[in-house]
């Protein structure tokens, strides 16, 4: 039997240069997170499946976890998302943690659907949320981490719009302006989730099957609406938008995030929502659609048995990020070839296999991996019988930066032939002076990337 070569359907085998990519937006995250004095966690892979049926949705659990019965005949399932599992974690911990509570994790997930551009059965994403603080100051920091997030990366405001909604208004124009019921209400708004993803006539007539075509003009008058300000003089009357148009001038007036707008469409489809939710949206042509999002969910740490706590939070992916950098050019050169920024790749080629040549190698790798400390990079010996020539190339093929030959004359004279391969230049040194040479190794490559990669360093 023949193995495949590929992955399980919907997921990816990822090579050195795409960890490369990772790791630069995955540190990227952890900075603003950490600027923002959130914490990381982490949660097991594995839930009971009842952690998910009590608030992420049907859909969800019944068609899209990864579940099974283990063999103490407990079900389970390959966690779908992280919220449930943190309010888990934050209500066993309730009385010891300080309040407000802000924490993060990047972890990876399962979900079992139709894989397509941007979505996959096995996904990474960032979770973080603000515990504890109901007010609607913490519904703007995390807006404002969403946009940051991005601007981080070099976009701005005409690459992406942040749409922004609320489920208390959502719900008061369901059942008070249009006068639906518990249930149509709740068939209401998962028909708008679904808006954009159907076509305009199939909307209004499955909207109309649920509503009636009387509520559905009033509806579809509600949709058009661009601007808060601009929804019915019955809905602004009963000050259910007041806490969406404070939030709305925050961000605008004090945040300086110009890019935000109200939504009427913006449901989110998880059950869970309580108050404020929002979107990003790529504005590229070629990549229109929604990024992440998240929102407030003030109910769901209470249904593990302990009082309830507020909690407003948001979840980027990363595929949708990267297409999201990819879309507007802002992965830099040195990501793309593979390289991460500033580490220091060493290869050290001995000039033969003699035992003392051997020996000096990797006593010049001990050194350097010493001096490294805490720095990102590799310091590796090719201990190949092949030519020196087949070794250089392998080692520029390998990206190496610098490559330090050692033959006859190093071993006894104690010394270092090092190459740089960017620029082509060769430079002795005194095994006493390794230290210097990584300096040199280190400043060298600071200095090519310094110019083009200001924005980086300052961030």
């Amino acid at each position: 039997m023949t193995l495949k070569l590929s992955s399980y359907k919907g997921t990816r085998d990822l090579y050195p240069s795409d960890m490369v990519l990772r790791r630069y937006v995955f540190d990227g995250w952890r900075a603003v997170m950490e600027c923002y004095g959130y914490k990381e966690y982490m949660a097991p892979m594995l839930e009971p499946i009842d952690v998910y049926a009590a608030k992420s949705g049907e859909e969800i659990v019944s068609e899209q976890t990864y579940s099974f019965t283990d063999r103490g005949g407990r079900q389970m399932v390959i966690r779908p998302e992280m919220t449930p599992s943190v309010a888990r974690m934050v209500a066993a911990r309730r009385q010891e943690m300080p309040m407000p509570t802000r924490l993060y994790s990047i972890a990876n997930f399962m979900r079992y659907e139709r894989p397509q551009h941007g979505r996959e059965r096995e996904f990474w994403q960032l979770n973080f949320d603000l515990f504890g603080d109901d007010g609607i100051y913490a519904d703007a920091e995390t807006i404002e981490i969403a946009d940051k997030l991005l601007r981080y990366f070099g976009a701005s405001d005409e690459m992406f719009t942040i749409r922004i909604g609320d489920r208390r208004l959502t719900d008061y124009i369901m059942k008070q302006y249009l006068g639906l019921n518990d249930d149509e209400a709740g068939r209401a708004i998962k028909l708008l989730d679904k808006f954009s993803k159907m076509p305009r006539e199939k909307f209004d007539a499955s909207m109309a099957e649920v509503i009636g075509d009387e509520a559905l003009i009033k509806l579809n008058a509600i949709i058009e609406v661009k601007d808060i300000d601009a929804l019915p003089k019955e809905v602004l009357d009963s000050g259910v938008a007041d806490n969406l148009r404070q939030l709305i001038a925050i961000l605008r007036d004090e945040r300086g995030i110009k890019n935000v707008h109200y939504d009427p469409k913006l449901m989110r489809g998880f059950d869970y929502y309580t108050g404020t939710v929002f979107e990003v949206f790529d504005e590229n042509p070629e990549n229109r659609r929604s990024l992440f999002g998240g929102g407030r969910y003030d109910g769901l740490v209470g249904l593990f048995g302990v009082e309830p706590l507020p909690v407003v939070g948001a979840a980027p992916g990363e595929t949708m990020f990267i297409e999201f950098l990819r879309a507007h050019n802002l992965i830099p050169d040195w990501v793309k070839n593979g390289k991460y920024y500033l580490d220091i790749d060493y290869r050290i080629i001995p000039l033969g296999e003699g035992a003392d040549t051997m020996k000096y190698a990797s006593e010049v790798a001990r050194e350097l991996r010493t001096l490294m400390g805490g720095q990102k990079g590799s310091v590796s010996i090719d201990y190949t019988s092949r030519k020196s020539g087949a070794k250089t190339k392998a080692a520029i093929k390998a990206t190496a930066d610098f490559i330090i030959y050692i033959g006859g004359d190093e071993v006894r004279n104690r010394t270092l032939t090092v190459k740089n391969v960017a620029t082509g230049e060769q430079t002795s040194y005194e095994f006493d002076s390794i230290e210097q040479m990584a300096r040199d190794a280190f400043q060298s490559k600071a200095d090519r990337y310094a110019a083009k990669f200001n924005d980086v360093e300052e961030a």
